[in-house]
């Protein structure tokens, strides 16, 4: 039934967990616009998956993604057609992920931005390394953040760690985000996987109904969010529209701070 996800990695480790990975050689995963889609649809498939209890994601070879492709990015400024469909995917994202009965547990190391940032602090529980690294880099690309921060930054971390934050694209290592809330463990990296496995096995031998229950009635603290997510994503694409982006774009390319 996972067939069409042909630009995830996914296997099961044990019973009742399945596990996807990110996993873009050279490009410290990034997600390009086919992964973005997928990432988008996968929890529908999962929620109707008999064999999943529960899901791992994680990233491949030490790092978690480093967001979205920028070619995407490109193509979402200069293409209506683009901009549209990433919007929705964007958004299912979110809900989707929401809205999945089967808990979910990311193990994050490295770099963590964009879509995958997203995923990671959605996840239901998230466990990181030290060295994980969560950016939110909307401001500093020229847009707004409206992929996932405005729904659930908040919510973690308070309102006055998420503007600092978001404002000013102000990096998070994996012991801080533990501090702020942001992530439920930090552990050594070279624990990070097992644990996160430890915390599947449990969950996969609970109570099913009772998990996806507690999880459905946790999750209306972010469903009373979703306004102000909307929002947030409705102003991240109409900046996708402004000169900002474009200088954006080509500082993150020149590896250099952006002029706007």
């Amino acid at each position: 039934m996972y067939g069409e996800f042909t630009s995830l990695e996914l296997d099961r480790p044990e019973q009742w967990i399945l596990r996807i990975t990110l996993r873009a050689p050279g490009k410290l995963n990034a997600v390009d616009a086919e992964a973005h889609a997928q990432l988008a649809t996968v929890w529908q498939a999962v929620d109707r998956d008999p064999d999943t209890r529960v899901v791992v994601v994680r990233g491949a070879d030490g790092a978690f993604s480093s967001g979205g492709d920028l070619g995407l990015v490109e193509e979402i400024a200069r293409d209506w057609q683009t901009r549209l469909r990433v919007f929705h995917e964007a958004r299912d994202l979110v809900y989707n992920i929401i809205d999945c009965r089967k808990p979910i547990v990311a193990a994050i190391d490295g770099p963590c931005v964009g879509a995958g940032l997203a995923v990671a602090l959605l996840a239901d529980i998230s466990v990181a390394a030290p060295t994980a690294r969560l950016v939110d880099g909307h401001t500093r690309l020229g847009v707004a953040a409206g992929d996932h921060a405005v729904i659930v930054w908040p919510l973690l971390c308070g309102l006055a760690k998420a503007k600092y934050h978001l404002l000013l694209c102000e990096p998070v290592d994996g012991e801080t985000a533990e501090r702020l809330g942001l992530v439920s463990l930090c552990v050594p990296a070279e624990e990070v996987e097992e644990r996160a496995l430890e915390i599947a096995r449990r969950l996969a031998a609970g109570s099913q109904t009772a998990i996806a229950h507690t999880k459905l009635a946790l999750n209306n603290w972010l469903r009373a969010a979703g306004p102000a997510f909307d929002a947030s994503l409705a102003l991240e694409f109409l900046d996708m529209t402004g000169p900002d982006v474009r200088e954006g774009v080509a500082a993150v390319r020149e590896h250099r701070e952006p002029s706007f």
